[in-house]
């Protein structure tokens, strides 16, 4: 679910919309990919089927319309939608993004670089699925203070992040390998 804390992320930044503005669903068709709700109450989808080539195209086009080879979308063949809200203690990354959304400046970063590293690592079977949000929250609450001004030191925060995680998560993959 972090890839959708991000998705908040990046709302709020394409948008301008505060995070308790932005929503997360949990949509086991995968068949709807984004939706805009509009003051009169009524909705707007983007639907396809479940892969993401057809929205990548859409935003990458923007706003013309681009022929692809893509599988359509069957509306007949649908035989329902469902959504619900996600179980957030099932589900900690979306907190995780908000804090960090909500915190600013570096923030989202050190939330991206560290949930990279820690992805990387329970892929690498070093660490346990669980483990990937605690390494976030911790390296959340070591953020350096203050906001980038350019790009190079959103890289330098980014490097930074990545090297304390890992750095921080050997000691763990040591002990492991030694039990």
């Amino acid at each position: 679910m972090m890839n959708k804390g991000l998705e908040i992320i990046e709302a709020h930044h394409l948008f301008g919309m505060e995070s308790k503005k932005i929503k997360v669903l949990i949509h086991p068709e995968s068949i709807v990919h984004s939706c805009v709700s509009y003051v009169d109450g009524s909705v707007l989808a983007q639907m396809g089927v479940p892969d993401m080539r057809t929205p990548i195209a859409v935003s990458l086009a923007w706003p013309k319309r681009i022929k692809t080879s893509f599988e359509a979308l069957d509306l007949g063949s649908l035989k329902s939608l469902t959504f619900r809200d996600p179980d957030l203690d099932t589900f900690p990354a979306l907190n995780l993004a908000r804090q960090a959304l909500d915190m600013g400046g570096f923030a989202p970063t050190v939330l991206n670089a560290a949930n990279e590293v820690a992805v990387y690592e329970f892929l690498d079977k070093n660490i346990s699925f669980l483990d990937i949000t605690k390494i976030v929250e911790k390296a959340l609450e070591e953020v350096p203070s203050g906001s980038a001004t350019n790009l190079t030191q959103i890289y330098e925060i980014d490097k930074n992040t990545r090297e304390r995680v890992l750095k921080e998560t050997k000691p763990s993959i040591i002990s492991k390998s030694t039990a």
